[in-house]
């Protein structure tokens, strides 16, 4: 058998000296360094993964649901300036399916009215707590005064007498996401609800013929 090779290895002797050189030893620590940050790295993606199949196959999260159930004319009057009174009271049904996860809706919220892109009347949503499996009804009264063509108003009658009336009412408002105690994420609620009522006669109730409504989240 022949003997293991010493450490050191003798140079070639230049000038009466001699040179030893190091063999190295174990392989490139930096190549050892980046294959432990891929492993990290892996182990973090295969565990967030788990934990978010687990949380979607157990707690099954819904998005909420949003709909426009009556709308009621407070006030509505048109002025020999073309200027359009308006006061109603919309009431709104919004449903959360889930069974573990709680909503917070944010104070800074807005509401409008619109016909023909001409805004009617606004106001804002309240704020308030929506625990989980809850449906809540909600009334918010919105006003407004603004210049009214008469050819607008014109053709808002003409819509009345046929008992179609098209309005457009969009909702932004903020929403907090809770998981038992835990806050998850805040996003805004971006709503269009599309209605065709019978009429908007002060003091009286408006039947809704059709609606439609539209939602999307943003950060």
């Amino acid at each position: 058998m022949h003997p293991h090779p010493p450490p050191y290895t003798k140079a070639p002797r230049y000038s009466g000296e001699y040179y030893y050189e190091e063999r190295p030893r174990g392989g490139n620590p930096c190549l050892k360094c980046i294959c432990c940050c891929y492993c990290i790295l892996f182990f973090i993606i295969l565990l967030v993964s788990a934990l978010a199949f687990y949380f979607y196959t157990v707690y099954q999260p819904k998005l909420p649901h949003y709909n426009v159930e009556a709308l009621e004319v407070k006030e509505f009057g048109y002025q020999p300036d073309f200027t359009l009174t308006m006061a109603i009271i919309v009431t709104i049904k919004a449903e959360n399916p889930n069974k573990a996860i709680e909503l917070t809706y944010g104070e800074a919220s807005s509401m409008n009215v619109t016909y023909t892109d001409s805004t009617l009347c606004s106001g804002k949503l309240p704020a308030f707590h929506q625990g989980h499996k809850n449906t809540t009804i909600i009334q918010v009264e919105l006003k407004g005064k603004s210049q009214f063509g008469s050819g607008l108003y014109e053709a808002m009658q003409e819509n009345e007498k046929n008992g179609k009336v098209p309005l457009l009412v969009i909702v932004k408002v903020p929403v907090e996401v809770l998981f038992g105690t835990r806050r998850l994420k805040q996003f805004n609620v971006l709503a269009n609800c599309s209605l065709i009522v019978n009429n908007l006669k002060a003091g009286k109730k408006a039947e809704i013929v059709e609606s439609k409504f539209t939602y999307k989240l943003s950060h």
